[in-house]
């Protein structure tokens, strides 16, 4: 249940950082010279980005993904061993119930009292299998819910990463257009900057 749920989480993560365009921080006024295009007699500047390149190259896109992969394996993995050392108390449990059917009837209890007393022991340890039960769904919706505030708090992190990215660097207006690759139907040679741009944001992280 909370592998499927991880792996929905970690591919709307996917979705995210490929959505964004971002735009290189290099020389203005290279990347104007290289986007404009001839309207109807007028300038248009704009800037044409990968942004699934972008979403696979950029470092902080990359340790993001990586983290979260980290801490979903992690919760598996802690899960799984849980499930399992739970799974053979269960078995345990049922093997002690069965025994107890048949000491029932072939009437092996020496008094009334004691086949109570043995009957009381399993319920208890019913009562704290179910517990544990309990126990184990409360952890998984706890991984669950602190793998997703951490997938939260990187989508904003890189969201007003690149709105402030976005703000200083078309400060002057210098580019009316930042266009997604992604729903561009045709494009000629040159108006692509997604490696000047995946360069400049490694630059710009390292720093």
């Amino acid at each position: 249940m909370i592998k499927t749920a991880f792996i929905c989480v970690l591919s709307c993560l996917v979705a995210f950082l490929v959505y964004f365009a971002l735009p290189s921080k290099g020389s203005k006024k290279q990347v104007v010279a290289a986007q404009e295009v001839q309207v109807e007699g007028a300038l248009l500047p704009i800037a044409v980005v990968n942004t699934d390149s972008i979403s696979m190259q950029y470092t902080f896109a990359v340790e993001g993904k990586e983290k979260l992969a980290s801490q979903y394996e992690e919760a598996i993995l802690k899960l799984d061993s849980k499930a399992k050392a739970l799974q053979k108390e269960e078995e345990t449990f049922q093997q002690d119930y069965l025994n107890f059917q048949k000491k029932v009837e072939v009437g092996a209890f020496l008094s009334r009292e004691r086949a109570e007393s043995e009957a009381a022991k399993l319920e208890k340890k019913q009562q704290q299998l179910m517990a544990k039960e309990q126990d184990l769904e409360n952890l998984r919706q706890q991984l669950s819910n602190e793998f997703m505030a951490n997938q939260a708090a990187l989508v904003q992190q890189l969201q007003d990463s690149v709105e402030a990215y976005l703000r200083e660097y078309n400060a002057d207006g210098h580019l009316h257009l930042i266009i997604n690759d992604a729903v561009v139907l045709n494009k000629v040679a040159g108006y692509d900057i997604t490696e000047e741009v995946v360069e400049a944001l490694n630059a710009r992280y390292k720093k």
